[in-house]
């Protein structure tokens, strides 16, 4: 089919939520169409994700993928056990029940959100398959920025050591995901205190500015992730193809 893409985010933040859509659902042609939303509430970008899911599942615009970053909140995954949410966590962040798998998470500014709305069924159904590919493109991507990371066996996310530096939540619709990760570039960790994360309590947190002494931009990262998530797609379409 021969894959095309953005290999840059187009840039969309400061934008209202209507342009935003409006600008999405009008241009999302190639494989893979990347943006850049900036800071958005949480609730503002579930509520986009659901209509590009079903735009997306409609055939009427091809995979996007969305990079921002949130305003601090906890968000729930269906199952998430609510004793790992601690009574010492800061007041004022909102505490929000998504749709997600998973367990509890915390997003806020200095974290790149990533969210894939990839439709599986031109790839491979499997969401295994899906959440190690995407795990894999967050350990290429800090590779490129000298961090050694790499997966620990039966949990998902990325980690440095005991670390965790990365964590993922998707949601699949008639094979169409949403929802997806999240890595710590220069996030505040002290405000993870107020829960146990992914409901772990073995291990640690860490973030790329902790182990660089340095911040990123999240827009430079994004950029780095489309490469890899580009990368990790081909390879599959590539694969389909040899084995028809």
């Amino acid at each position: 089919a021969g894959f095309h893409a953005s290999s840059q985010a187009v840039d969309l933040s400061g934008k209202s939520y209507s342009l935003i859509l409006d600008f999405i659902l009008d241009n999302s042609k190639s494989n893979l169409n990347a943006y850049w939303l900036g800071r958005i509430d949480y609730s503002d970008a579930w509520k986009l994700q659901k209509v590009i899911q079903q735009n997306v599942i409609n055939e009427k615009i091809n995979n996007v993928i969305l990079f921002l970053e949130h305003n601090s909140v906890y968000t729930l995954g269906k199952n998430a056990d609510l004793n790992n949410l601690l009574p010492a966590r800061p007041k004022g962040i909102d505490v929000i029940q998504s749709d997600r798998g998973g367990e509890i998470t915390y997003h806020g500014p200095g974290q790149l959100v990533g969210y894939p709305i990839i439709d599986l069924k031109k790839y491979r159904r499997s969401i295994t398959w899906f959440m190690r590919s995407l795990e894999q493109s967050i350990i290429d991507m800090l590779n490129e920025i000298n961090i050694c990371s790499a997966r620990k066996e039966g949990l998902t996310g990325v980690w440095v050591d005991d670390n965790k530096i990365a964590a993922l939540g998707v949601r699949l619709s008639r094979w169409v995901s949403m929802h997806g990760f999240a890595i710590n570039i220069h996030t505040d960790l002290s405000l993870y205190r107020g829960m146990i994360p992914c409901g772990i309590s073995d291990f640690g947190l860490t973030s790329v500015a902790k182990l660089k002494g340095k911040d990123y931009p999240l827009l430079y990262i994004s950029n780095l992730m489309i490469k890899n998530i580009q990368k990790m797609l081909i390879h599959e379409e590539r694969k389909k193809v040899e084995y028809v």
